[in-house]
C-alpha cells in the first residue's frame, strides 16, 4: 500500500522531489571541494582499518581487509571515484536524471562510509535514499527523467528488442 503510494501518487512525487534535491545538494556539496581541490582519503582509510581491532571493533575485519588490500594500493583511483562520484550523484539527483541509478550509487557510497566506521549524516541519507529507490520513476518525475525515461523505454528498448528478434531469425 505505502509502496504503491510512493510509486504512483503525485503528492508523493512532489515530496520525493524535495528529498531528492536535498540529497543531491548534500552529495554535491560534499564532493565539490574534494573534486576541485584534490582529495586524499588515505587518512580516512587508515583510520577505518585501525577501528577493526579491539574488544568492540567499529569496522568488520572483512571490510578492513578489503580497504587494506584493495583500496589502499589503488588509493589514487579511489580518491577520484569518491570525489567525482559524490559530485555526479549530486548533480544527477538535483536534475532528476537517472534518479534511481544515482540514488543506488549514493546509497552504495553511504554504506561504504558506514562500513568504514563513520556515521555522520550517512544514516539519514540512507533512509531518505531508500524512499527514492522504492519510488523509482516517481522520484524523478519532476526532473529530467520525465523525458529521459520514456525516451529510453521507447527508442532504446525497441532497438534492443528488434536486434534480439533479428539475431534469432524472427524478422
Amino acid at each position: 500500500m505505502f509502496t504503491h503510494f510512493l510509486r504512483h501518487n503525485s503528492i508523493a512525487s512532489i515530496v520525493l522531489t524535495f528529498i531528492r534535491v536535498y540529497l543531491g545538494y548534500m552529495w554535491l556539496s560534499a564532493g565539490w571541494s574534494k573534486a576541485i581541490n584534490g582529495f586524499d582519503a588515505s587518512g580516512f582509510i587508515h583510520g577505518a582499518i585501525e577501528q577493526a581491532s579491539g574488544e568492540h571493533p567499529a569496522v568488520q575485519g572483512w571490510w578492513a581487509a578489503f580497504l587494506e588490500n584493495f583500496v589502499l594500493p589503488n588509493m589514487g583511483l579511489f580518491n577520484i571515484l569518491v570525489a567525482w562520484g559524490e559530485v555526479l550523484v549530486g548533480i544527477a539527483l538535483i536534475l532528476g536524471i537517472f534518479t534511481t541509478f544515482s540514488a543506488l550509487m549514493g546509497i552504495s557510497m553511504n554504506f561504504a562510509f558506514l562500513f568504514s566506521g563513520t556515521t555522520s549524516i550517512n544514516p539519514p541519507m540512507v533512509l531518505m535514499t531508500i524512499f527514492i529507490l522504492v519510488a523509482g520513476y516517481n522520484a524523478g518525475k519532476y526532473g529530467l527523467d520525465r523525458w529521459v525515461v520514456p525516451f529510453i523505454r521507447t527508442h532504446i528498448t525497441k532497438g534492443l528488442h528488434k536486434e534480439q528478434m533479428s539475431t534469432h531469425g524472427f524478422n
